[in-house]
């Protein structure tokens, strides 16, 4: 049987050590246990630490990128809306693709060309680099997962010949913003006209839209993402000096912007990038047209 607690460990006004005095052997038998064994001590935290931090590997995967489940109504009749159109009128991007039939922005790739020191992107010169930005975005993964229309790829540009014309049109050829059934309006930014003649026009919209139905679907987000990641070094690598790329509608999917260019993919469907922002650097929204700052 335990004798009587000696008065000097009781807590009193006069003996504040009484909670000090059992932390300090607590502490020391625990200093005692680390000096006799100190490995245990050193590894398991490190280990413990090493398993818990793995799972920012999968990080990437389990980001909240889905930008309408976020911010837009659950069952809302929108989305109600949506779905019956999609019933009703499925659509086709691998035969019969048309951008003003998409229930949803679609899934693309945007640039805009923006002629330098004030001329016209409809100037031979800078229509040669124009094509030769066209060519560099239209590689063999951009072939196999693009949204097409009567046997080939959706052109990107109305003025844009899908055999890939060298010639730009000549002043004065084109009526603005309608020539013929075509809206020239969302498609050139900072023209010219004389009496809705086009005569020349600063800035020139690129749109390279993929599918997003089917089992391509995931393969055209893949191939956004490296767009995004290799835009800025093959640009560097055209040396391009009558034109310069700014952004379009910007959807970074989760990568860095580059410095000097900003591509803009958008995708939404099942998931939707991150990043959501309008006609901005170069060029901005002005009603159906684009207006060079």
């Amino acid at each position: 049987m335990a004798g009587p607690r000696d008065p000097a460990e009781r807590c009193s006004c006069r003996n504040t050590d009484c909670v000090e005095r059992p932390l300090r052997r607590l502490f020391e038998g625990l200093a005692s246990g680390v000096a006799a064994c100190p490995w245990p001590f050193v590894l398991v935290p490190l280990l413990l630490s090493g398993g818990l931090g793995a799972g920012f590997l999968f990080l990437p995967q389990r980001q909240a990128n889905d930008i309408e489940g976020q911010f837009t109504p659950t069952g809302g009749p929108a989305k109600a809306e949506r779905d019956l159109v999609r019933r009703h009128f499925p659509t086709d991007d691998s035969q019969r693709f048309s951008a003003p039939r998409l229930p949803t922005e679609g899934a693309y790739a945007a640039l805009i060309a923006v002629a330098t020191n004030g001329t016209s992107v409809l100037h031979p010169t800078a229509w040669a680099e124009v094509l030769r930005l066209d060519e560099t975005v239209r590689d063999a993964d951009y072939e196999r997962l693009c949204a097409r229309s009567a046997g080939s790829c959706a052109s990107p540009n109305p003025l844009l010949s899908r055999r890939g014309d060298e010639r730009p049109p000549a002043p004065g050829s084109l009526q603005f913003p309608v020539n013929g059934s075509v809206f020239l309006g969302a498609a050139l930014g900072g023209v010219d006209t004389d009496g809705g003649r086009l005569l020349s026009a600063r800035a020139l919209k690129l749109v390279y839209y993929l599918r997003e139905d089917g089992p391509e679907a995931e393969d055209s987000r893949q191939w956004l993402q490296s767009f995004l990641r290799n835009i800025s070094s093959k640009l560097r690598e055209l040396d391009l000096s009558s034109i310069r790329v700014t952004q379009g509608r910007v959807r970074p999917c989760g990568a860095a912007e580059p410095r000097n260019v900003r591509a803009a993919p958008s995708w939404k469907g099942k998931e939707t990038v991150r990043g959501e922002s309008g006609w901005l650097a170069g060029c901005e929204s002005h009603g159906n047209a684009l207006v060079p700052r």
